[in-house]
Formats: C-alpha cells, sequence, structure tokens
C-alpha cells in the first residue's frame, strides 16, 4: 500500500519555510500532494492559480510532490486521493495549540487519517507568509526567506499596486 500524504496551507506565498516541511515530508511518503487551501475568509496576495503555480515551479525537483488545490474539508480532500497521511508543519509551540484543535476535529471527522507534525528548521521558526508579505511590500530584502521565483512574483505584485 502506499503511503500518500496531504500537506495543505494557504502557501500565500510559499517560503523556504513550507519548502523545509514539503521536502522532509516527500522523503517519508511515496505521494505528497501540496494542497492550497482556498479560505474564503482570508484576503489573499496572490489568487489559488498563481500559487499553484509558485509552488509547482519551487518543487519541481521534489518526484513525488503533487500540487493541487482545495475547498472544503481536509479530510474529504485527503480521502478523494487516498491519503492516509496529513502532514503540518510546526514553527513554536504557540502553533501547537491551534494544529492540536484542528488535529483533534479531523480525527472525529476520519480517525483512519493521521496527523503528523514536522517542526521547522530552526532558521525558519520566525518566518511566515505574512511576514514574507510585509517585508516585500516595504522593498526589504526577501531573498533569503523564498525562493527566487516567489521573489520575482512578490516583487512584480508590490510594483503593480505602486504604479
Amino acid at each position: 500500500m502506499a503511503r500518500i500524504a496531504v500537506c495543505p496551507g494557504s502557501f500565500d506565498p510559499v517560503t523556504f519555510g513550507h519548502l523545509d516541511i514539503i521536502t522532509r515530508a516527500a522523503k517519508v511518503f511515496d505521494e505528497l500532494y501540496v494542497v492550497v487551501l482556498n479560505n474564503s475568509s482570508k484576503q489573499p496576495l496572490f489568487s489559488v492559480d498563481e500559487r499553484i503555480e509558485l509552488i509547482k515551479m519551487v518543487t519541481k525537483n521534489i518526484p513525488n510532490a503533487k500540487v493541487d488545490s482545495f475547498q472544503g474539508l481536509l479530510v474529504d480532500y485527503a480521502e478523494s486521493v487516498n491519503a492516509n497521511a496529513i502532514i503540518r508543519g510546526l514553527r513554536a509551540v504557540s502553533d501547537f495549540e491551534y494544529e492540536m484543535q484542528i488535529t483533534s476535529m479531523n480525527r472525529v471527522l476520519n480517525d483512519k487519517i493521521e496527523t503528523f507534525f514536522i517542526m521547522t528548521n530552526n532558521q525558519y521558526s520566525f518566518l511566515s507568509s505574512s511576514i514574507v508579505k510585509e517585508v516585500a511590500k516595504y522593498d526589504g530584502k526577501i531573498s533569503e526567506l523564498v525562493p527566487p521565483e516567489v521573489e520575482e512574483a512578490l516583487i512584480s505584485k508590490f510594483k503593480g499596486n505602486k504604479e
């Protein structure tokens, strides 16, 4: 039986912290679905399609990573791709309480799908997409926070907002 996992997130935009989790999870699972949440309660900078394209670009060297999007319940998506695991990244203790609530609810909804937490590399423990967007908005240096393709997309996005 194939080991299939889903790694969900808003990825607005994808950062080196996300890539750290994705790369490490891809070493453990036969297939890894990196799925973009289409969260209607948030106002993303990048459209779902733009986020999918950026993730595809930066994961092109991870052969078992597939990129997709979903709306609705994560466990329903996981079941639709025959996943038996959900991967969640943790940056700090502050992430744990929220993630525990989500994991507990997912277990109630489908107890056949396990959740695995991966601690991000310490060098990315402060990193979030929100911080990256804020720094990029004011022309700050983000080359150590995101892949070059994402940096270009952010510069382009904010340049368009200034004109």
